[in-house]
């Protein structure tokens, strides 16, 4: 085996080689295997040598002894304009004889694109000083540039973003904060950074950052989180959050970027126009109540609560405007809030000036503290509030005006603190009582309607025993004259005139009985008898004075024992047969049946007349309601089917009719079997 011999001048190895062939086949290797780019060129400017790295920078080879100074295919200045070959770096050091460092240049390749290159060339020089050439190392900063652009871009978006861009690290210190961040949380950036991020998060929300850094530790974003954050001066911020990881060189997570955009005059329009909504669906829900409402004193006090609530009051009241002898004296109708008696231990509101302001219609009264009104206070014994009184200092006062223009009372509403009431719970407040002032006209005069009805109701009472008393005495003396007269024709105009006076004093007991309905004093008088019995009974004296239709009784039961009152279901029955000959005119029959059903007894009565529409059905039961068409010509006061479906009615049973014009109807009652 060949050994290395050294000596002073050469070493040889593997035989014959000379040491410096060695050392310069080295040194090829080392130089065109560089990662940067390097050429040589000599005193001339012509090229000499290159690397791999530098024909991989210009994207071409260049000519050995022909180009000269840089084997770029085209140079310019970092601004983009050309730059002539005699003035490139590596020219400049051969022809100043200097080394010329950090002086970027753009190259361009043959296919278009352009690097960003920083020459660092240096003259070489012979053992007697003459210049033989340079040397140029090329580095390449391309990348570089272009994160420096991104960076820089990056900066600027950040500085120039309208939302609070904040840098963190996991342990929640502060390692920057933009422009919006100053603006929107008042901190300037000295005073943030290297603080604990904790300095814009209120207390009860401290739990939220453990949160949020956790989900940073474990890589993942957090997108659109809506929460509240501090600024300097104490004010709550309504803040949607989008945090990100921040990664190191390693990948690993060291931090991270949070973007805030304030979202409070959003949430604020949302909150308005929520509470707006509110209002809205209030105000229709109040008006739908108190519209379908006829009682004066139930109206006032959902008035009074929902506008108590609305307004945020401690305590609401309605006043009525009422006049007496000695002058003006309010009464006090409802009260919402606080206990009757917070009232009436102090009397009445009198005609002072902080009420008359309402009473007298003159407005809306409004003060964010009535004690320091130049009107509170003026009147004797109080002299202002009385020892006891609730608590009134936001006070809100409501004039409520009927149609005619006269004031009906006043909404008051009251809280212990001031600057209470504004100007929407003004506007709300005064939108109900113009509805309420509506409401308590129809209930009023729907007051006055059943006054009236029941002096109607009382008048025909009074009038129906009044008239029975004499038209029970003409019948008993027509039935006098009757057996003392010879003369047929006499006795025939007797008998026409009592069966006048029957018809006159059926009429009568109906507006009796109704007048008994109304006052509540329709009497029954129950036992148990045999429905099949009364039935029949009825047919037997009804059939003789009906010599037009044949009544015909259907019975499948050998008897139906009922509870109930024996005259008065007697009196629905013959209302029904007479009703279902009156309408029946053109037929010749009548059919009755009776049947069980579970815990009742079903009588239906079954005529071949007129018929009665659907719509004239649904008020065939109605007091006084007469049907159209053929029917309207026929006599009687509409009070049968009343009278009967009252008594039915209070025998816990049910009365119903099914018709159809032309085809006659079928009316049809039901009343409890006696279950013993």
């Amino acid at each position: 085996m060949d050994k290395f011999v050294t000596s002073q001048n050469s070493v040889t190895a593997y035989g014959n080689i000379p040491q410096q062939e060695i050392n310069n086949q080295l040194a090829t290797s080392i130089f065109d295997n560089l990662p940067v780019a390097v050429y040589t060129c000599d005193h001339l400017g012509y090229i000499k040598s290159y690397n791999k790295a530098a024909t991989k920078l210009w994207g071409r080879e260049p000519a050995i002894g022909t180009d000269l100074w840089c084997g770029s295919w085209k140079i310019f200045q970092p601004n983009g304009e050309p730059l002539p070959l005699d003035l490139c770096p590596m020219a400049r050091t051969l022809k100043e004889k200097r080394s010329i460092e950090g002086e970027e240049i753009l190259v361009q390749r043959p296919d278009g694109t352009k690097r960003n290159v920083v020459p660092y060339p240096v003259p070489v020089f012979d053992s007697s000083g003459a210049l033989t050439g340079a040397i140029n190392t090329l580095i390449d900063v391309t990348e570089q540039r272009e994160d420096d652009e991104q960076q820089s871009m990056l900066a600027a978006i950040i500085e120039s973003s309208d939302d609070a861009i904040i840098g963190k690290t996991l342990d929640g210190i502060i390692t920057s904060w933009n422009n919006a961040a100053e603006n929107m949380f008042g901190y300037t950036k000295n005073e943030a950074l290297g603080k604990h991020i904790s300095l814009i998060i209120p207390l009860e929300r401290l739990d939220e950052e453990s949160i949020i850094i956790n989900k940073i530790r474990n890589n993942e974003k957090v997108d659109h989180f809506e929460t509240v954050r501090l600024s300097k001066t104490g004010e709550e911020l309504f803040i949607s959050l989008t945090i990100s990881p921040i990664k190191g060189y390693n990948g690993r997570v060291v931090g991270a970027s949070k973007i805030a955009r304030n979202i409070s005059t959003q949430k604020l329009a949302e909150k308005a126009l929520q509470h707006y909504t509110e209002n809205l669906e209030a105000l229709y829900s109040i008006g739908k109540l108190i519209s379908e409402d006829l009682d004066i004193r139930r109206i006032l006090q959902k008035v009074t609560d929902e506008t108590t609530k609305l307004t945020g009051a401690e305590f609401g009241a309605f006043f009525y405007n009422t006049i007496d002898n000695k002058g003006e004296s309010y009464t006090l109708y409802t009260l919402s809030g606080a206990p009757r008696e917070a009232f009436e231990k102090f009397g009445m509101p009198r005609n002072t000036e902080v009420f008359n302001a309402t009473f007298s219609g003159e407005g809306v009264f409004r003060a964010d503290d009535i004690t320091k009104d130049p009107r509170y206070g003026k009147n004797a014994p109080h002299r202002g509030m009385p020892e006891g009184h609730l608590p009134v200092v936001s006070y809100l006062a409501v004039p409520v005006v009927s149609k005619s223009g006269i004031v009906i009372g006043g909404l008051f509403f009251g809280h212990p603190k001031a600057g209470v009431f504004k100007k929407e719970h003004e506007t709300i407040v005064v939108s109900i009582a113009s509805q309420a002032a509506v409401a308590l006209d129809n209930a009023k005069l729907y007051e006055e309607i059943k006054m009236l009805n029941a002096r109607k109701d009382e008048f025909i009472g009074i009038a129906s025993h009044e008239l029975k008393t004499p038209l029970t005495s003409i019948n008993g003396y027509l039935q006098i004259l009757e057996r003392n007269l010879s003369n047929d024709m006499n006795i025939g105009f007797v008998k026409k005139t009592k069966a006048q006076l029957n018809k006159l004093m059926v009429l009568v007991s109906d507006l009796l009985d109704v007048s008994k309905i109304q006052a509540g004093k329709l009497e029954l008088t129950m036992e148990t008898f045999d429905l099949n019995s009364l039935l029949t009974e009825t047919i037997e004296i009804m059939q003789p004075l009906s010599t037009s239709h044949l009544l015909t009784f259907y019975n499948g039961f050998e008897e139906t024992l009922v509870l109930a009152d024996r005259r008065r279901i007697e009196q629905v029955i013959i209302n029904l047969i007479t009703n279902a000959i009156k309408y029946s005119p053109k037929s010749d029959k009548v059919n009755i049946e009776v049947n069980k059903s579970g815990k009742y007894a079903t009588v239906t009565i079954k005529d071949y007349g007129i018929g009665i529409s659907n719509d004239q059905q649904e008020h065939i039961f109605t007091r006084f309601f007469r049907a159209d068409g053929l029917a309207s010509h026929m006599s009687g006061l509409g009070l049968g089917l009343y009278i009967s479906k009252e008594i039915i009615d209070r025998h816990k049973g049910n009365i119903k009719v099914k018709s159809e014009i032309g085809s006659g109807s079928e009316f049809y009652f039901s009343i409890p079997l006696n279950d013993k």
